[in-house]
């Protein structure tokens, strides 16, 4: 067979790529075509606009869709796609099936929220102002989901076949394995998702690249090294600091898995008596539903949850805990005097509900702010990690003077190194590494380390840039 009569193999990117937000990766095998995640872009207005834009190819010509795991910006552009004509099948794990089901109905609700707030408000450039998509949006695009089981294998389009392993990052978070193609042809692409950490407190540690031709890694954290073996103590002695001047310690959290590592290391800390007797509020319908699904998954002895943990159903009780679920629960917190602690979404202040609390906090230097992930440019969160002395916030100007600690320590996204190690587990050379899912210099310093230290072929892709994956004949 001449490299002619092959069956044509390509890669482009469509998002994820010299941003951390956005991940969507299109393979094209023969006339098939496979979407791998369908993230929203957050952050700098240039990159959430592309939001707006039509997908660069007709949804409805896309075959079928794997999402590695439940995080917006992997999987929330999902019910625009549908509503755009999608119409195959969405291959998720069990678990990220089970989050996408809390995240999506979550995202169109707060869309919608902040586009009734803006019309009324006056602030948006838009007459009227429109959601993204839906919460009516998002349940139509649940209906397409087809899960499955880690380490079983699946076909989400004929010529590919695929497959789910641990990747450790949040419940349900994958390591995807592709076959593209078939017999001596067949090229095999495994796709990092979001790595997570060996570390986790809750989770396995991400599996191996196995064999693989070609690798998408993230780089997140590529350029940098987490220092987090004080991590908890340096947020132990914030709260206690924030405590003895009055004040409440407020902490943008993730939903879907920040909050359960939180609270699972606030209860290792009052088990110590290092926690002070203070309310402990968690602020958010989506956090409070993701923890449900993690305490089924413990009891349950899901696979990628640590063996020591499973059948664990007190990992996250605490004293004192307070689950916020409606509105007026979260006002009357925000109006709420004297010490506590409140974990409310989102993780980068780009929305949600911690957007209120800091309105009203931020003002008061007794009051304090844990930033405990990654903060994406243009995120609210990226400016009070920055350092800024003002936040604009519903059409104004709060003043910054509460105390701001950056606790990274507590990411769940693999480091430099941890992604190095990560990468050296494959089983041979691959033909080149595709370094995606990063800021520009992440990316850059994570290519680098690749060609320096592992000797391979690395390329930080652009945006919309489409790659042959087909290996030229020996």
């Amino acid at each position: 067979m001449t490299d002619a009569t092959r069956v044509p193999l390509g890669l482009t990117t469509f998002g994820g790529v010299r941003t951390v937000t956005g991940s969507r990766f299109l393979f094209d095998v023969g006339d098939r075509r496979v979407l791998v995640d369908a993230g929203l872009f957050q952050g700098l207005r240039e990159l959430r606009d592309r939001n707006w834009n039509d997908f660069p190819v007709s949804p409805r010509s896309i075959d079928s869709i794997v999402i590695t795991h439940a995080h917006l910006d992997h999987c929330g552009y999902l019910p625009r796609l549908v509503r755009a004509g999608f119409a195959g099948r969405v291959h998720v794990t069990y678990d990220t099936g089970r989050l996408m089901s809390v995240v999506l109905p979550d995202s169109g609700r707060l869309l919608e929220e902040e586009a009734r707030f803006a019309n009324r408000a006056g602030y948006s450039k838009h007459r009227p102002a429109l959601p993204l998509y839906t919460e009516d949006d998002a349940w139509t695009a649940l209906d397409r989901l087809a899960p499955h089981d880690f380490d079983d294998e699946f076909e989400p389009v004929p010529g590919v076949r695929a497959r789910f392993e641990v990747a450790g990052h949040i419940l349900g978070s994958s390591v995807l394995h592709l076959a593209l193609g078939a017999g001596t042809d067949e090229v095999r692409v495994t796709c990092s998702g979001d790595l997570g950490r060996p570390s986790h407190p809750l989770l396995r540690p991400p599996e191996p690249v196995g064999d693989a031709r070609w690798v998408l890694v993230e780089s997140t954290y590529g350029d940098r090294e987490h220092q987090d073996d004080h991590t908890v103590d340096q947020l132990a002695e914030l709260i206690e600091r924030t405590v003895d001047r009055g004040g409440k310690v407020i902490i943008p959290a993730f939903a879907v898995d920040r909050t359960e590592v939180l609270l699972h290391h606030l209860r290792q800390l009052h088990e110590q008596g290092r926690l002070p007797a203070v309310p402990i509020h968690v602020d958010s319908p989506m956090a409070l539903a993701a923890l449900q699904i993690y305490r089924t998954a413990i009891d349950e002895r899901a696979a990628d949850v640590r063996p020591d943990l499973q059948g664990d159903g007190s990992l996250f009780a605490l004293p004192d805990l307070h689950e916020v679920l409606d509105a007026e629960g979260s006002k009357a917190v925000s109006r709420s005097s004297g010490p506590a602690i409140v974990i409310a979404g989102s993780g980068m202040a780009s929305g949600g509900r911690v957007v209120h609390h800091l309105e009203r906090f931020l003002p008061d230097p007794a009051n304090s702010v844990a930033l405990v992930g990654f903060q994406a440019a243009g995120t609210r969160g990226r400016s009070l990690r920055d350092g800024a002395d003002s936040l604009k916030i519903h059409g104004r100007y709060v003043p910054v003077r509460a105390e701001i600690c950056d606790l990274s320590g507590f990411s769940v996204h693999a480091d430099g190194s941890e992604l190095i190690e990560w990468l050296r587990t494959a089983t041979r050379e691959p033909s080149g590494v595709f370094v995606v899912h990063g800021e520009e210099d992440s990316s850059a310093t994570l290519q680098r380390r690749i060609r320096d230290e592992l000797g391979w072929s690395a390329v930080v892709p652009r945006q919309d840039e489409r790659f042959n994956l087909v290996p030229p004949r020996s």
